[in-house]
């Protein structure tokens, strides 16, 4: 068994976007601009900006971090983007979620400019996903591939299962194990011996917040097993959707929780970015 060290492959991937950064003309070093909005004071989003805003003066990227008060209106919060959207200094925009339950999410994600959806939720980049053209892909599902490959996991003719269909993770991960030449199954809440299915793949994804869900007798000897879960014990005790303790002794490879698939999605925004960046440019044709 191996553990998979998203900590090691994120700090390699983010000395390789810095290099991108460093490489491109000298006129525009400095000009990469990441605007994140974060509505509200949310601890947990709080943190993850942080992350985020630490990310971009890691690798050279400009940011501005937006802050606006809980109870802002849709409107305010619909202009606010609208401006970020004319700014040329602004290559990507990222709307921290969750937002707060008043604001229609959908319809502010919408809003963002496709050429600067960093974080791959626009319907635009989502369609470009969806027929084999894309460009902006959502981080998390872009952070699985990333490490998959790092190890030389094959993924083309392999049996993978998606545990959770949300447009977040399960279902573009879907889309891009597809992409690979995977078998893909997708299990969710209304699945019948989901725990059947699991058993039968070679590559497991676990998406769906509840905490140690994937055990033992879910998994068959020699699968890989992404935990994209982010959930707290009885203990409360930061933890994953597997049961690490039960299901990697039969694992050829699985990602930890903390220290797996958590460095890559602010890695791949990252890189996002810079691609972003790089469209509106013409740099990539």
């Amino acid at each position: 068994m191996q553990v998979i060290d998203g900590k090691l492959v994120a700090k390699l991937t983010r000395e390789d976007i810095a290099k991108q950064v460093a490489a491109l003309p000298q006129d525009t070093l400095g000009k990469i601009g990441l605007a994140v909005i974060l509505v509200g004071d949310d601890p947990a989003s709080q943190v993850y900006v942080r992350n985020k805003i630490n990310g971009c003066a890691e690798v050279g990227i400009t940011s501005t971090l937006v802050k606006m008060p809980a109870d802002s209106t849709q409107e305010e919060v619909a202009e606010k983007i609208k401006a970020l959207n004319a700014d040329p200094a602004v290559n990507g925009i990222l709307l921290q979620l969750p937002v707060p339950k008043h604001l229609d999410e959908a319809a502010l994600l919408h809003l963002i400019d496709p050429a600067k959806d960093v974080d791959g939720c626009h319907y635009v980049q989502k369609g470009k996903l969806w027929t084999g053209e894309p460009e902006l892909i959502p981080c998390t599902p872009y952070g699985v591939i990333k490490l998959l490959d790092h190890y030389s996991i094959p993924i083309e003719g392999k049996s993978a299962v998606v545990v959770g269909r949300s447009n977040l993770v399960g279902k573009p991960l879907a889309q891009l194990l597809l992409d690979r030449n995977a078998t893909v199954t997708i299990c969710h809440s209304r699945t019948k011996d989901l725990g059947e299915v699991t058993s039968r793949a070679d590559i497991v994804c676990v998406a769906i917040g509840k905490a140690k869900f994937l055990k033992a007798d879910m998994v068959k000897e020699g699968a890989v097993v992404i935990d994209v879960g982010m959930d707290r014990d009885e203990n409360g005790k930061l933890c994953g959707d597997v049961d690490y303790v039960e299901v990697a002794p039969k694992c050829a490879y699985i990602t930890p929780v903390p220290g797996g698939v958590g460095p890559m999605t602010v890695t791949m925004l990252l890189q996002n970015t810079v691609k972003a960046y790089r469209l509106q440019k013409g740099l990539d044709k």
